[in-house]
């Protein structure tokens, strides 16, 4: 019995609520977007030689953490 709810507990511990999962989902759209930016034919442009790395190191190093990171306050 106590296995259970110290499962339970576990589960109801984590905190991801709908704010997470729309960050995390900006997050990935934004690796995308990046890395699709990143595959453009001008390889010395704008876009792909600093536009992709900057909104790829935002995505990777604040939208993502930040997603895990922050809880939800819904109780």
């Amino acid at each position: 019995m106590s296995k259970k709810q110290s499962a339970q507990s576990l589960v109801t511990g984590l905190s991801y609520g709908r704010k997470n999962l729309y960050l995390f989902i900006l997050g990935l759209i934004s690796i995308v977007v990046g890395f699709i930016f990143m595959a453009q034919p001008p390889v010395n442009g704008f876009i792909s030689r600093t536009l992709a790395p900057v909104i790829l190191v935002i995505a990777y190093l604040v939208i993502i953490p930040a997603a895990l990171l922050l809880k939800d306050n819904q109780n």
